[in-house]
């Protein structure tokens, strides 16, 4: 994301109680003053962006993703070991989503070259495209839940059990990701109106570049007399992790209200450490909402100050997504 003014944030740049229509709630305080919650001050400290952070962060999860993926790929025959690698691989590549939102944000390192170099290959691994992302991103935060501009929303959310498993089997994700993919690479970016002209001939060359690298990867392994290399250790491992990273984005802002209120348009989940070191400290996303040029390794830090203001505030990704099932099936 972009970095922002002292205390307004980066707006422009940028588990779950599930109320399928979010009830309005109101917080005491006006909107308008909502992100003048910390001070100058506190926000300066808050707001230091970190090279050796941001690389420790990297080692730690390309560590896990290393581990995993390396027992997956040498005990195959003894399913005992590889099925749990299996999964823990397919979800640190999944979550790599999480770094690359960090990149993108300009907030995973103090540089802005290694934020742009390592989130474009964070969302090669995870089957984004981070120049896509940067902009989409944009203006998810800037219209945070406001129907119509923001374009998460562009993708409702399950109103019922069986769209909910749907979205869960992340088949949507996958036929999105390949159809947006196709379309932006072909030249086909003019439906996209948080595309600027301006980015137009990057986000296409960025892309087409993605794809070679898949191709890259599937010629090699063909070249290597590995033919299946890339779907075993890619595409299977990723269609494992990625109903976990759904469970976990559903969290963020189903059941929240549809304003522009950051007190409870977006939810903040407390979870374990290994999910919070995989996801980048996301778990903090309310915190994050409201001041999305605090860097990762400083949410935690500004939860403390910060949590006493949601509304939306919910203790494990279980429980969130009990809830909505709960919700979903009394829907009918």
């Amino acid at each position: 994301m972009v970095q922002n003014n002292a205390v307004q944030g980066v707006i422009l740049d940028a588990t779950l109680e599930p109320a399928i229509e979010p009830a309005v709630q109101q917080h005491p305080e006006p909107v308008s003053s909502a992100r003048h919650v910390l001070t100058a001050a506190e926000l300066a400290r808050f707001n230091q962006r970190s090279n050796r952070q941001g690389w420790q962060q990297v080692a730690a999860h390309l560590g896990v993703m290393g581990v995993s993926g390396g027992i997956w790929a040498t005990q195959m025959a003894h399913l005992w070991l590889a099925l749990p690698a299996l999964v823990l691989y397919g979800v640190s590549l999944a979550t790599m989503f999480a770094a690359m939102h960090e990149c993108t944000h300009r907030t995973a390192f103090a540089s802005n070259q290694l934020n742009d170099g390592f989130g474009w290959w964070a969302g090669v691994l995870s089957f984004y495209n981070g120049t896509f992302y940067r902009r989409y991103h944009k203006w998810h935060h800037r219209f945070t839940q406001i129907p119509g501009k923001d374009p998460e929303l562009d993708d409702p959310k399950p109103t019922t059990l069986r769209a909910y498993l749907w979205e869960l089997s992340a088949i949507p994700w996958w036929l999105g990701k390949v159809k947006t993919h196709a379309r932006v690479a072909t030249g086909q970016v003019q439906d996209y109106p948080f595309l600027p002209d301006s980015a137009h001939a990057d986000v296409v060359r960025s892309t087409r570049w993605q794809l070679a690298v898949y191709g890259g990867a599937i010629a090699l392994s063909i070249l290597l007399g590995q033919p299946w290399a890339v779907l075993l250790y890619w595409v299977l491992p990723m269609a494992v992790g990625q109903p976990v990273l759904r469970a976990i984005l559903l969290a963020e802002h189903t059941g929240c209200t549809h304003d522009d209120n950051p007190y409870t348009n977006t939810r903040t989940t407390l979870t374990t450490a290994p999910l919070r070191l995989l996801m980048w400290n996301m778990p903090y996303h309310a915190e994050h909402h409201l001041y999305p040029s605090i860097p990762f390794h400083m949410l935690p830090a500004a939860h403390e100050h910060l949590v006493g203001h949601w509304q939306q505030l919910e203790q494990g990704y279980v429980t969130v997504n009990r809830k909505l099932i709960s919700t979903l099936e009394k829907a009918g």
